[in-house]
């Protein structure tokens, strides 16, 4: 594991040039203001041997929570994470969050089972493709899929029907543990309030300026995107930002968001 502020601190030290050197500098000072408000935020959430409850204690630490994990990622998509958690611990309880009970279970019962997260049929469907891919090209030894090389892994999971980039990168990041950067719309909207990347920026382009500006490491790419997400939710939310005591005020253009009244 990599001291994560030490290693952005470093890269500040570097002299600003051109795009490169202001991006450098900007999601680097992002970052270390977030890290020292926050502090470290211990993703991707996992259930503990013998729990059945979610805990944010540093990721997954054997290939059963990294399983939970990926399915976990195509839970959170187009819901909040209470509705996906609580169909994760649907499963978990139902004794089905493992790679052969996942496969054998039909996708009617793993509707059910996996119903708060939203569009329960249409990820059920997605969770067996990808599990059945998982098992058709690597067989019971479905893990060697996390040593891939990351492009190769992220072509093969955006070649599969229902999972697209935010996805993907969330499975490369927290399930596989390699250096992927997730965009979301917390991402999107903070960068954008920052003056740093327009409204509508496309995924890949702002995906690349992060991952160019920040040393290749998946530790700081876990703790970055945590911390973006954490501080959406917290202050820099959708409708009423808390701009006042906001650790990133210094730093922001305040784009799309309406001045205080007086």
């Amino acid at each position: 594991m990599i001291d994560t502020g030490t290693a952005v601190k470093e890269l500040c030290k570097l002299k600003p040039k051109g795009v490169m050197g202001r991006d450098r500098k900007i999601f680097g000072e992002v970052y270390e203001r977030l890290l020292a408000f926050y502090g470290p935020q211990g993703w991707w959430p996992v259930t503990p041997p013998g729990g059945c409850s979610l805990v944010y204690s540093g990721g997954p630490a054997d290939d059963l929570q990294r399983l939970e994990v990926i399915v976990g990622a195509v839970l959170a998509q187009n819901t909040s994470w209470s509705g996906a958690r609580k169909a994760l611990e649907n499963l978990s309880s139902h004794k089905r969050l493992d790679f052969r009970s996942l496969l054998e279970i039909s996708q009617g019962e793993l509707g059910l089972l996996i119903r708060p997260s939203g569009y329960f049929n249409q990820k059920a469907r997605r969770i067996k493709n990808l599990l059945s891919f998982l098992y058709d090209r690597y067989g019971a030894h479905w893990e060697r899929f996390f040593a891939e090389p990351v492009p190769g892994m992220r072509r093969m999971l955006l070649g599969l029907n229902g999972i697209g980039p935010e996805t993907a990168d969330s499975i490369i990041l927290y399930a596989a543990g390699r250096a992927s950067f997730v965009i979301d719309s917390y991402t999107k909207r903070l960068f954008y309030r920052l003056g740093v990347a327009g409204r509508s920026v496309a995924y890949e382009e702002l995906k690349q300026r992060i991952e160019k500006a920040l040393a290749v490491e998946s530790a700081l790419y876990n703790e970055y995107h945590a911390l973006v997400v954490v501080h959406g939710k917290e202050r820099c939310n959708s409708r009423a930002p808390k701009c006042e005591g906001c650790p990133l005020k210094p730093l922001c253009a305040r784009r799309g968001v309406s001045p205080p009244s007086r």
